[in-house]
């Protein structure tokens, strides 16, 4: 269960989108108003915005959205009844609302439209709603043994219109690209391949980084708006870890190279001269010496700072 918040001035244009009859719209709750058309649905929630014409945005629209998996389960009685907890628990009461169930998708849906001016002229207070909202869709699907979706790499891509397409693309690159990468030239490099630009947000005139940005096929997002983990500090930390866990690697494969040379040598050593190289002699074969020579371990010079 997830759910979108938007925040709008036109009960006009929400109550004709919810009861739009190509959804296969069906009203399944409401309260506060007149249900004898849909103008005087209108008519009853502009009349109650009007105790606060204070508030320019008096109309609040939530989608709650659920898994196609959980479709048998789901009743219009038990969208009802967990619609007014998430209400409830997002301190939604005491004003009008209706509810309708759209049919025009595979997975189950429902629209709540309700006035942020309640019935004593109040605000509906909207502070940390999305935030506040998250953690009431996680509680009430566990609640409830809803299926919870296991994140965007389930989201069926071929299925996406503009501009959430061009969005996931970005997405799938940065999980893909990111790791890869140990800074930030790397990373715009391999993003530039995939027709992806990156801009960067500063605080005034100061070089301190704010934000980021990522285009595409003329649309820009927000790192945070793509998904929480691609927000610049987040980024910018994991590029550090990439470049020094590849660090902590070639300094780990340097010291095991150095190390089988040691052991190398300790033996050549403990084999007493045997690959010591005769010049003279008897016995001495000029052409055997000279292999000698090419298959002698060579002693690595020391490193070191020399002053």
């Amino acid at each position: 269960m997830v759910a979108k918040i938007v925040k709008g001035k036109s009960f006009k244009g929400v109550i004709n989108y919810v009861l739009d009859k190509a959804k296969q719209t069906e009203l399944i709750a409401s309260e506060g108003v007149r249900l004898k058309s849909r103008e005087s649905i209108i008519r009853n929630f502009i009349t109650q915005a009007g105790l606060n014409p204070k508030v320019s945005k008096t109309v609040g629209h939530i989608s709650l959205d659920f898994s196609a998996q959980d479709k048998d389960k789901l009743t219009n009685e038990k969208m009802v009844q967990i619609a007014k907890e998430y209400m409830t628990k997002m301190g939604i009461i005491n004003t009008q609302y209706i509810i309708g169930r759209h049919y025009d998708k595979e997975h189950p849906h429902i629209h709540i439209v309700f006035n942020r001016i309640d019935n004593d002229g109040k605000t509906i207070s909207d502070r940390n709603d999305r935030y506040r909202s998250e953690k009431i869709c996680k509680e009430l699907t566990e609640k409830h043994g809803l299926y919870f979706a296991q994140g965007k790499e389930n989201v069926k891509r071929h299925r996406l219109k503009e501009p959430d397409k061009t969005k996931y693309e970005i997405f799938d690159a940065l999980n893909a690209t990111i790791p890869k990468c140990k800074n930030w030239k790397d990373l715009n490099d391999e993003l530039k391949k995939q027709g992806i630009v990156i801009s960067l947000k500063y605080k005034g005139n100061t070089n301190e980084v704010q934000g980021i940005r990522f285009e595409k096929n003329g649309y820009i997002f927000n790192g945070s708006k793509i998904d929480r983990q691609f927000s610049y500090s987040k980024i910018d930390f994991q590029l550090k870890q990439n470049d020094r866990t590849q660090d902590i690697h070639v300094q780990s494969a340097h010291n095991h190279s150095q190390n089988q040379s040691s052991v190398l040598e300790n033996t050549v050593s403990a084999l007493g001269g045997l690959f010591d190289i005769p010049t003279s002699g008897t016995n001495y074969d000029p052409d055997e010496a000279e292999l000698m020579r090419q298959t002698k371990p060579k002693k690595k010079k020391k490193r070191g700072y020399h002053l």
